[in-house]
C-alpha cells in the first residue's frame, strides 16, 4: 500500500507538469483552432536554453550557482517570448483562414528546427545540471521503505498549481478573460463588440508560450537534462490531453493533463517501461473515441 501511495506521489508531480502544458497549449488553440505541434519544441526548447545559459554562465562567466541558475531562467523566458511573437505573427496569423493541415505541417517544420538548433547548440551531447534541493521530504514510512517527494519537486508543485489558480482566475474575472472567451466563440462578432482579435491572439500564445516555458524550466531543474528530442513526444502527449480534456477549456486541459500524469506513473510503477508511452498513446485514443461519441450522441439528442 505504502509502495502505491509512493507512486500517486510521483503521478502528483508528472501530472503537474502536463497540466501546466495542457494548460497553456488550450490557452492559444482555444483562440487558434489548429493542431499546433510547435508546442511541444517551445518546451523542450526553453528547458534545453536554461540548461546551456546556466552551463555558459558556470564555465565562461564564472558564476555562482544560484546567479547561474537565475541567468538561464531568464534567457529561457526570454526565448520562449520571442519564439511566441515569431510563431504569432510568422505562422499562425498568416494561415489562420487557410486549412487546418497547414497550420500543423508548418507547425511541424518549426519544431524540427527548434529540436536541431537545440541539438546544434549542445553538440549532440546531453547537458545536466548538478541535483537541487534533492533531499527528500517523508511523507509516510515503514520498516525498509519510506513514501517521500524531495524538495524542488515539492517547490514545482506549488508553482504550478500558483501559475494554474492565477491563469484560471485570470480567464474568469479578467477583461482579458472575457475577451479571449469572446474571440475564441466567434472572432468576427468580437471585433464587432470593439475586442481587438489580433492583439488578443497575440497574448493569448504568449500566454501559452510563458506557460511551456515554465514547463520546461521546472523540468530542467528537476531533472537535470531535458534532451532536444522530448519536443515531439511531449507535444503529442499534450495535444491528445488537451483533445480529451477540451480545447475550449484551458483549466479542464488542465486537469485531463494532471490525471494523464498520474496514469502515466501508475503505469510505470507496475508495468513495464518501454511499452508504457504506446499503451498511454492508446489510452488516450480510446478516450478520444469515447468523448467524440458522446459529443455525437448529444448532438444528436
Amino acid at each position: 500500500m505504502l509502495y502505491l501511495f509512493q507512486q500517486v506521489l510521483n503521478g502528483l508531480h508528472s501530472g503537474a507538469l502536463y497540466a501546466l502544458l495542457a494548460f497553456g497549449y488550450a490557452l492559444t488553440n482555444g483562440i487558434l483552432h489548429r493542431t499546433n505541434l510547435a508546442y511541444g519544441g517551445v518546451f523542450a526548447f526553453s528547458g534545453q536554453t536554461a540548461i546551456l545559459a546556466a552551463v555558459y554562465g558556470w564555465q565562461v562567466l564564472w558564476l555562482t550557482l544560484p546567479a547561474t541558475v537565475a541567468f538561464g531562467i531568464v534567457l529561457a523566458f526570454a526565448y520562449a517570448a520571442l519564439l511566441s511573437l515569431l510563431l504569432s505573427r510568422g505562422v499562425f496569423e498568416p494561415l489562420a483562414d487557410r486549412s487546418p493541415n497547414t497550420i500543423a505541417a508548418a507547425t511541424l517544420g518549426v519544431l524540427l528546427v527548434l529540436t536541431e538548433v537545440s541539438r546544434i547548440a549542445a553538440d549532440t551531447k546531453d547537458l545536466w545540471l548538478p541535483p537541487m534541493l534533492a533531499w527528500p521530504v517523508v511523507f509516510a514510512e515503514r520498516p525498509g521503505f519510506r513514501a517521500t517527494l524531495t524538495a524542488i519537486q515539492l517547490i514545482d508543485l506549488a508553482v504550478i498549481a500558483a501559475a494554474i489558480a492565477a491563469g484560471g482566475w485570470t480567464l474568469a474575472r479578467s477583461r482579458f478573460g472575457r475577451r479571449w472567451r469572446a474571440v475564441s466563440d466567434d472572432p468576427l462578432a468580437a471585433a464587432l463588440c470593439g475586442v481587438d482579435p489580433r492583439a488578443t491572439f497575440r497574448q493569448a500564445v504568449l500566454g501559452g508560450g510563458l506557460a511551456a516555458a515554465l514547463a520546461g524550466v521546472l523540468a530542467a531543474l528537476y531533472y537535470g537534462n531535458v534532451s532536444f528530442g522530448t519536443g515531439l513526444t511531449y507535444g503529442l502527449k499534450v495535444l491528445f490531453v488537451t483533445a480529451v480534456g477540451g480545447y475550449l477549456s484551458p483549466v479542464r486541459a488542465a486537469l485531463g493533463g494532471a490525471a494523464f500524469g498520474m496514469a502515466e506513473s501508475l503505469w510505470a510503477g507496475y508495468f513495464p517501461g518501454e511499452w508504457r508511452d504506446g499503451w498511454m498513446f492508446l489510452f488516450l485514443v480510446a478516450m478520444l473515441v469515447l468523448v467524440g461519441a458522446g459529443r455525437d450522441s448529444r448532438q444528436a439528442v
